[in-house]
């Protein structure tokens, strides 16, 4: 775990007749996870915009009362669970096998335990986790790591969709933190690693590994969320509300601004913008909605026999973990799962206006301020081509799974005329010879 950061930030009841020492504050201890960035909405963004002190802010001039809020930063969702266990952190964020462990380690507790209340962010077939394999690897799929290594965070979703898309082939994991593994990774001490966002999208956009298996072709979802000790809950109804109403600003202003949230994340994570944007931005891997849905409460519920097989729950009733009455005091839910930021304007090379989320992508050229949009893959060819500026990166969805993914490091098939990127050379080899993109480019152009 990398060093525990903590902010602490004391809110006054501005305008009260007698303001309260600051030993009478409300502490609110908040745990995220600032790397994990599809849960930015319930932490690095919220944080950074400084929604939740504004709502509280507000809220002490109402109540006369004062609210401290601490912001601690960990790598995993393990050490929240500790620490929200401990009655030392209130509200949590979290992946989804870290808020099952979360709920099942307190489901003793009754109503002193834990509850899972929103969703960050999702992915509805499951693109959040993926399988990468070094660069220079010859391996092209699953099956060929029989035998071999395998890095993964034993009893997190990167793990679970290995176990689940392995199907059985028998591979060495070696239980590693994502950074851990990667350095193994690139010396040569695992032959693959299996992880969540955003290692896969980071590594293979530092040219430090290739993506071996697009979670997506699992079809099952993937998902964040937030999590609070009930009786935190239950003494602090309205603290607990003014979180989620700042959580839905700070989804708002990612649907509304999807480049400058990635910039100020990029910004306080050390991740590169281009990384951040792939998952959050417009058509993003990550769609983001505080909504519990009903198909995400299915997968939480078809995840726990999982965690029962590898012996990290003894078992969780899921629907009495999840509780919906405080998000339904913020806003109406909704069972829709297209992703309410799209890549919209106008395709200049295609002479034509986007529309299509399951065509669009973005070229984003050095030397300006924000990508272009294109409406096919074949149209963002083009546009490459045309502009003749270098390429900072771009973005396409894959032809079968509709996962957002590099164009540079896409694998491209000219296929019934068209020319289609894929996430993975094993999908492109089922659809015909392989292209690279700069033979995609000449392609295009011929």
């Amino acid at each position: 775990m990398r060093k525990l950061t903590a902010v602490t930030v004391l809110l006054a009841a501005a305008g009260c007749g007698t303001g309260s020492a600051e030993g009478d504050a409300v502490p609110v201890v908040v745990g995220y996870q600032s790397k994990t960035i599809n849960t930015v909405t319930a932490g690095t963004l919220l944080r950074a915009q400084g929604y939740f002190e504004e709502r509280l802010g507000e809220l002490g001039r109402r109540t006369g009362k004062r609210y401290e809020v601490t912001w601690q930063d960990y790598d995993t969702g393990a050490p929240i669970t500790a620490q929200m266990i401990a009655g030392k952190i209130d509200i949590g964020s979290m992946g989804d096998y870290p808020l099952l462990i979360n709920g099942s380690r307190t489901q003793d507790q009754g109503d002193q335990g834990t509850r899972m209340v929103s969703v960050t962010g999702y992915n509805a077939r499951g693109a959040l986790n993926m399988v990468v394999v070094r660069p220079d690897s010859t391996i092209k799929t699953l099956s060929e790591l029989k035998g071999r290594k395998v890095s993964a965070s034993v009893g997190s979703a990167g793990h679970g969709t290995l176990v689940r898309a392995l199907g059985g082939v028998g591979v060495t994991v070696e239980n590693q933190q994502p950074q851990v593994g990667a350095s193994a990774l690139q010396g040569g001490g695992v032959d693959a690693l299996s992880q969540f966002v955003a290692w896969p999208g980071q590594l293979v956009f530092a040219r430090q590994a290739k993506l071996l298996y697009d979670g997506a072709a699992l079809d099952h979802p993937t998902l964040h969320g937030v999590v609070v000790r009930k009786p935190f809950a239950t003494a602090q109804p309205d603290v607990l509300r003014e979180f989620l109403r700042a959580q839905l600003d700070a989804t708002r202003y990612l649907h509304e601004n999807p480049l400058a949230a990635a910039e100020t994340v990029a910004r306080a994570t050390g991740l590169p913008t281009e990384v951040v944007y792939l998952y959050n931005g417009p058509n993003g891997i990550a769609t983001f909605d505080l909504s519990l849905k009903s198909v995400l409460r299915q997968a939480l519920r078809d995840d726990v026999p999982f965690l029962k097989s590898i012996g990290n729950i003894d078992g969780l009733d899921v629907d009495a973990f999840i509780d919906d009455g405080p998000l339904k005091t913020v806003v109406e839910s909704t069972e829709d799962t297209a992703n309410p930021a799209r890549i919209t304007g106008t395709d200049t090379a295609c002479g034509v206006e986007v529309s299509d989320p399951a065509t669009a992508g973005e070229a984003w050229f050095e030397g300006e301020a924000a990508p272009r949009p294109a409406a096919t893959p074949e149209c963002l060819l083009k546009l490459v081509r045309a502009t003749g500026a270098k390429l900072r990166t771009a973005y396409v969805p894959d032809a079968e799974t509709g996962t957002r993914w590099f164009a540079e490091h896409a694998f491209w098939v000219r296929e019934g005329g068209r020319l289609l990127p894929f996430t993975t050379e094993a999908a492109a080899e089922r659809h015909g010879d392989v292209l690279t993109f700069a033979q995609a480019l000449d392609a295009v152009g011929a």
